[in-house]
């Protein structure tokens, strides 16, 4: 088989035929995105191709004028004579697979996804393929997620804990996607829910993509001398250690993310809970995912990609390494 359908250039994983990138980390006159994480989806093209799902929160992301044509899942658009289609990733609200074809060879890029269940986005759909390309941000046997449910159940209860004490609830998330994720699982009967500027229009983005959200308050609506000590406050990693935190003392911080299944990250960190919930596929996930495209061959990208492919090739899989420019969400 051609190894040619998909290349990576300097400008990003590109389709020859095609004449298109894959999530390009340079401007390219035609861009396929496969999310709306800055990782993935980088302004200055001149068009972009995505899912109709994702059309509010990756405007949101690349700016008013940017040239946004969308699809919806297993649409299929001809690109001279490639044919494209998205494919849900389980990601975040708008994430795709990209699912490449041309004279017979079916090559499929994940971008990045999930196998767990999440009410904010279109669940992972298994694409059969020839090559696929997985992303590994997890790709070690020491990531294992506990179901979402159980994870939820003990951010509700340290909440309550703090209310006991008399303080507020800081809780830090990826700002598009675990954050929306979080407020879509919270108890809102536990106490008002607040959330940070940086949160507040992607927030609204995906109410007005039809993600059913409980209420939530922005931080700066909050009244003089406001008590925050029932409030459980989203915020973005960045605003830890922040002048912005002073007014909620005396707070505890947790911190929502798969970083936090080794110990000594929430430490290291100085944060005072670690939540284990992550966006992206654990180690079982990752291998289940792989297995069900069916794939011949295997590029792996992001994160851990040595050892996937180490044992991937040890299963005798024709498995390589994928080396791109960006390396997945460190605040994940």
């Amino acid at each position: 088989m051609s190894s040619t359908l998909l290349a990576l250039t300097d400008a990003g994983l590109y389709c020859p035929t095609g004449d298109f990138y894959i999530d390009p980390w340079q401007p390219v006159a035609r861009a396929v995105i496969t999310h709306a994480h800055s990782d993935h989806a980088r302004p200055g093209s001149a068009a972009y191709l995505a899912t109709r799902d994702s059309e509010r929160v990756l405007r949101t992301r690349l700016g008013a004028d940017a040239h946004i044509e969308t699809l919806a899942y297993g649409e299929i658009v001809s690109i001279n004579g490639v044919d494209v289609s998205f494919h849900p990733a389980g990601h975040i609200l708008g994430s795709a697979q990209v699912r490449v074809a041309y004279r017979g060879q079916v090559w499929v890029v994940s971008g990045d996804y999930k196998t767990d269940p999440d009410v904010t986005c279109a669940p992972f759909e298994p694409v059969r393929c020839h090559t696929f390309m997985t992303e590994s941000t997890f790709g070690l046997p020491i990531y294992r997620w506990s179901p979402q449910a159980s994870v939820l159940a003990q951010i509700n209860d340290w909440w309550r804990r703090n209310q006991e004490a008399g303080r507020a609830s800081i809780l830090y998330a990826y700002a598009l996607g675990k954050a929306q994720r979080l407020i879509a699982g919270l108890d809102p009967t536990i106490g008002p829910i607040f959330v940070h500027g940086a949160l507040v229009r992607i927030t609204e983005d995906y109410r007005a993509s039809g993600v059913a959200l409980p209420p939530v308050q922005y931080v700066g609506d909050a009244p003089r001398g406001f008590d925050w000590s029932q409030a459980l406050i989203l915020a973005p990693p960045s605003a830890h250690g922040t002048p912005w935190l002073r007014r909620f003392d005396p707070f505890s911080t947790g911190f929502a993310s798969g970083w936090m299944r080794i110990r000594g990250t929430r430490r290291r960190r100085a944060i005072d809970r670690g939540f284990v919930l992550s966006d992206h596929a654990d180690w079982p996930g990752l291998l289940a995912a792989i297995d069900a495209t069916g794939a011949e061959r295997v590029w792996v990208t992001h994160g851990y990609a040595a050892v996937l492919v180490r044992w991937l090739q040890e299963q005798g899989r024709d498995a390589a390494v994928l080396q791109t420019r960006f390396e997945g969400e460190v605040g994940e």
